[in-house]
């Protein structure tokens, strides 16, 4: 499967989610493809508007709304010898404000909840909660500290456990991050 074919995948499950774990959005995913399986002429399949270097912008046309997305596969994962499925992370606009600049992490597996994800930066770090597969931050102003660092950063690294309780470990280049994000916001306003 190519990246870009993945990467549309990674798009149609995204979930929204706010800043409390418990308050769990509608899964864009159940609404994509009940739109799909109602109307399939109705939600267009997600479309790239841009690559730059490691980073590429999608956009996913819903009859009620737009969303717009940065997101990268992982460059590096650890360990070798396990099968990880797909790794993306990703930052999400919608156009309605449902969500503005929200990161998440999509693993090929479920996560497990405790220890937390873990997203690092350089110096600076970001615990995540699980929801499934996927890990969110917590505060919207955690969020905006994450982006922030994801522009000025070389690379991300982020640590997860599995729900078979495998430790791993990704890597992230931040290369042309700064141009997709400001380029899927561009295209959700």
């Amino acid at each position: 499967m190519s990246g870009e074919s993945r990467m549309r995948f990674a798009i149609l499950e995204v979930k929204v989610m706010s800043g409390n774990r418990q308050q769990s959005m509608t899964s864009f995913a159940a609404a994509a493809a009940a739109l799909l399986v109602a109307a399939p002429a109705a939600a267009a399949d997600p479309q790239t508007v841009a690559i730059f270097k490691d980073w590429t912008v999608m956009v996913q046309e819903t009859p009620n709304d737009r969303t717009c997305f940065a997101i990268a596969e992982a460059r590096d994962m650890a360990p070798k010898s396990v099968n990880h499925g797909e790794i993306f992370f990703m930052v999400a606009t919608w156009k309605s404000g449902v969500a503005k600049g929200q990161p998440s992490f999509r693993a090929g597996y479920n996560l497990k909840d405790a220890p937390a994800p873990v997203i690092r930066i350089g110096s600076q770090k970001w615990d995540m909660y699980v929801s499934s597969n996927e890990s969110f931050i917590e505060s919207a102003a955690a969020e905006q500290a994450l982006v922030a660092a994801m522009r000025q950063g070389a690379d991300m690294r982020l640590s997860a456990t599995s729900s078979r309780g495998t430790a791993t470990n990704y890597v992230f280049s931040l290369s042309g991050v700064s141009a997709a994000l400001d380029r899927a916001r561009e295209a959700c306003q």
